[in-house]
């Protein structure tokens, strides 16, 4: 029994041992499989590695060749360098002899534009001033603003050939031809006040004669009528009559004329104060407002109406003053800006309607008739006639002239 216990104990121990050592060589299998595998991981390491070193490799390998004929194709051979340096050389020999030929060009241009400046400068000046005595010298009372104009047009003449004319010395000019123009109408207000004067003095001696004629006519008229009463009394022997009423009323009537002829003659702003237009010569809505110190101061409009102008004029207005002067003037300053001719004020026509001048005429002496639509006969008449009508008249003034000129010959 002890030999099968220990035979059991030997077989159960020998079955251990194997047990024990086929789980050792089992351990022992796993150990190299882990090996093996770490080793094979340690190889695919190392492979993927060495893949990404190979990779590297390349590209460098690329970057290299890339350099490479990037520094092959900017290579360039001493002998090329030696040539390309001749060439240079040879070129900044010629761009610095072109350079002294473009100093010497620029100063030889320089000088010429010196002189040509000195050259505009003298004959610029020339030039204004010659223009600038010019256009002083042609100043009117009429044109300043023409003058004006041609002085602007010739500074920008001036600049236009790079004379300079500072805005200090243009504004100078201006100023001297205001004072210019200024002097001028001075002058021409002078001579106008002269001729005025000269023709108010005419004006006053044919009011003198004209009221000398008529108070000599009215001395005859009443020393016949003196004469009349005279015979009439004698007539009457002591009874009185109408004839002599009559004659001594007609006697007191002369004698109230001679009177107030010799009133008129002593008031030196008496006078009359017309409105009165020329549609065919001015056209609608021109008026003339002027003054006479005459009598008959239609015979002034008659005047006015003479050669000069191809129809008479027709009167709006006739305003009898006693300071005719003062009128005129005031209706002048309240019409200073409906005036015809602005360049001269002395001119006397303005465009405005007669309701206008009706107004002012009215805050200065009351109520006064006027006319307000004018005539016109002679005009109206000249448009309505017809060519033979119009060539009738003309012959008939041909003839009046040709028996004129026998007469004159015959004479």
């Amino acid at each position: 029994m002890d030999y099968v216990i220990i035979a059991i104990l030997g077989f159960v121990g020998g079955g251990i041992c194997v047990l024990v050592a086929l789980d050792q060589k089992r351990r022992k299998l796993e150990e190299q499989n882990r090996q093996q595998q770490l080793q094979e991981q340690q190889l695919r390491d190392t492979a993927a590695a060495q893949d990404a070193t190979q990779r590297a490799l390349d590209s460098h390998v690329a970057t290299f060749r890339s350099a490479e004929a990037d520094f092959n194709a900017r290579h360039i051979a001493y002998k090329e360098l030696q040539d390309e340096n001749a060439i240079l050389k040879r070129d900044l020999f010629n761009i610095h002899f072109s350079m002294q030929r473009l100093a010497a060009d620029g100063d030889l241009q320089r000088q010429s534009q010196e002189s040509l400046g000195r050259k505009i400068a003298e004959l610029g000046g020339r030039y204004l001033k010659e223009n600038v005595k010019w256009i002083g010298s042609s100043l009117t009372p009429n044109n300043f603003s023409s003058c004006k104009q041609r002085l602007i047009d010739v500074i920008q003449r001036c600049r236009g050939i790079n004379f300079d004319i500072p805005a200090s010395e243009e504004a100078a000019l201006l100023t001297n031809l205001k004072e210019d123009y200024a002097l001028v109408v001075r002058a021409a207000f002078e001579r106008e006040e002269q001729a005025r004067i000269k023709a108010q003095i005419r004006e006053e001696q044919a009011r003198e004669r004209e009221i000398d004629r008529e108070l000599k006519q009215l001395e005859r008229e009443r020393e016949a009528i003196k004469a009349a009463l005279a015979r009439a009394i004698a007539e009457a022997k002591g009874q009185h009559n109408a004839e002599i009423e009559r004659l001594e009323a007609r006697l007191a009537e002369a004698e109230a004329r001679s009177q107030r002829a010799i009133s008129q003659a002593q008031l030196t702003k008496s006078g009359n104060v017309y409105v009165i237009s020329n549609i065919g010569s001015f056209g609608e809505g021109v008026f003339k407002v002027g003054m006479t110190r005459r009598l008959e101061p239609m015979d002034r409009v008659r005047e006015l109406g003479d050669a000069s102008v191809p129809f008479p004029f027709d009167v709006h207005m006739m305003i009898s003053s006693d300071n005719a002067p003062t009128l005129e003037n005031a209706l002048h300053r309240a019409l200073h800006k409906l005036r015809l001719n602005k360049t001269n004020p002395r001119k006397e026509f303005f465009r405005v309607d007669i309701g206008t001048i009706q107004k002012l005429v009215q805050q200065h002496c009351g109520d006064v008739s006027y006319v307000a639509d004018a005539e016109a006969l002679q005009y109206r008449q000249s448009l309505a006639m017809p060519d033979d009508d119009a060539e009738f008249i003309e012959g008939v003034f041909d003839d009046l002239e040709e028996e004129g000129s026998v007469v004159a010959d015959d004479m």
